[in-house]
């Protein structure tokens, strides 16, 4: 019946939280951060408990909110596995305000470097530099009542989108970064926040709305490089003749030219060669999202990629800039599956902590089965999590596929 009221979450929901015999240790070093401020030492909900609850969320489809993981607290099973008391909704609502996100990262960094390579297509085996996927997705979240009213009355809306900024790397199969920031331009857009990031030795694969030669000269300078699409209208002219073929077909090189930008500001012009390989694609008009077309931007039918790289051949130019369906794969899985839509907190640090602790989930599968996270596997881990499966079911199913890989 719509608008009823959820069942209260019983002990038999909550199974298979031997899982979590695991990840306590891995968190344990965050027993006592945020607890400064708490010299009678009455802190009941630590930092270590909080992400546990967050995590249970995330594996466990029966606790889809806030007030869930409330409940799940108060089950004596959840409190004897994850060494918790029972957290009351306004702890669990401080703990945002308590506990700062960055301290997830270094385990994340600790995760990544545990992860093995893998398979890869043989025609990328001998780029050096770790292919690097850079995007963003939105989030929208609904706040307090009377914050929201505000907005709706000021701003037309009562939404707050928050943009996660996303660096996904295609050997390990997993996002190793994601910086939440408001949506919008300046300190927020999403070159500035790449640029802020840039690391050595990776190769950086980005879509038109990274396309700004300061950003490029940014990556050059790090140590990195970059396979970035340009926007339909950029102009530029070839500095020697190159490979040109009018008739390419689908899917087919066009032209590979080293280039200069005649009309870029001096201040902003590239500092080093950039070569432009072009790229037979099908044109397409955007309808919008619920039109039944496209939901991306307009195609004139090219794809021109942009690339300091000068000695690898055009069709791998042209495939690493193809692998960026992965990330919006990973978005896919990150808000449908993990369930990442429903925010259990609308302030920055919460959205954060819940955002990396959803990185640690997918690494986590990642571990376990040697493959990228997938619907499959996590359901099957939801499964075991809420007692539809059994842990030999759960483990003949990972057994299965690292035979699969192997």
């Amino acid at each position: 019946m719509a608008g009823s009221k959820k069942p209260k979450i019983e002990e038999p929901d909550i199974t298979g939280l031997k899982f979590f015999d695991k990840l306590a240790p891995l968190l344990k070093r965050l027993h006592d951060e945020g607890c400064e401020r708490d010299r009678a030492g009455n802190r009941q909900l630590h930092y270590d408990q909080y992400c546990l609850l967050v995590l249970l969320h995330l594996f466990n489809p029966i606790v889809t909110s806030l007030r869930g993981v409330q409940q799940a607290s108060e089950l004596s099973k959840v409190q004897k596995k994850l060494g918790c008391a029972r957290a009351s909704l306004g702890s669990l609502s401080e703990a945002t305000s308590v506990f700062d996100a960055e301290r997830l990262k270094e385990i994340i960094g600790e995760l990544g470097d545990q992860l093995q390579p893998l398979a890869q297509d043989p025609r990328l085996q001998d780029i050096q530099q770790t292919i690097t996927l850079v995007d963003g997705t939105l989030l929208a979240a609904l706040p307090k009542i009377m914050e929201a009213s505000w907005r709706k009355a000021s701003k037309g809306s009562g939404m707050v989108k928050w943009r996660l900024h996303t660096h996904f790397e295609v050997l390990r199969g997993v996002p190793t970064r994601i910086d939440v920031t408001p949506n919008g331009g300046g300190e927020h857009d999403e070159r500035v926040v790449l640029e802020a990031a840039l690391e050595a030795d990776r190769l950086y694969v980005g879509d038109r709305g990274y396309a700004k030669f300061s950003l490029f000269n940014g990556i050059v300078a790090a140590g990195s490089s970059y396979v970035c699409r340009l926007r339909d209208n950029s102009v530029w002219e070839a500095v020697e003749p190159g490979r040109r073929d009018d008739d390419a077909g689908l899917n087919e090189v066009i032209s590979d030219e080293v280039v200069r930008f005649p009309h870029a500001a001096a201040s902003s012009r590239p500092d080093h060669p950039v070569r432009v390989v072009c790229v037979r694609i099908n044109p397409h008009t955007s309808r919008g999202k619920y039109r039944g077309g496209s939901s991306g931007v307009d195609s004139d039918g090219v794809l021109r990629i942009a690339t300091n790289l000068l000695d690898v051949p055009a069709e791998t130019i042209a495939l690493i800039f193809s692998g960026r369906w992965e990330i919006e794969t990973f978005f896919r899985f990150f808000k449908h599956i993990l369930g990442c839509r429903r925010l259990l907190s609308h302030d920055q640090n919460g959205i954060e902590i819940q955002t990396y602790c959803a990185i640690i989930a997918s690494m986590l599968i990642a571990l376990w089965t040697g493959r990228k996270p997938t619907l499959r596997t996590y359901e099957m881990i939801c499964f075991y999590l809420c007692g539809m499966a059994c842990e030999q079911e759960l483990m003949t199913h990972l057994a299965k596929l690292k035979k699969q890989e192997a």
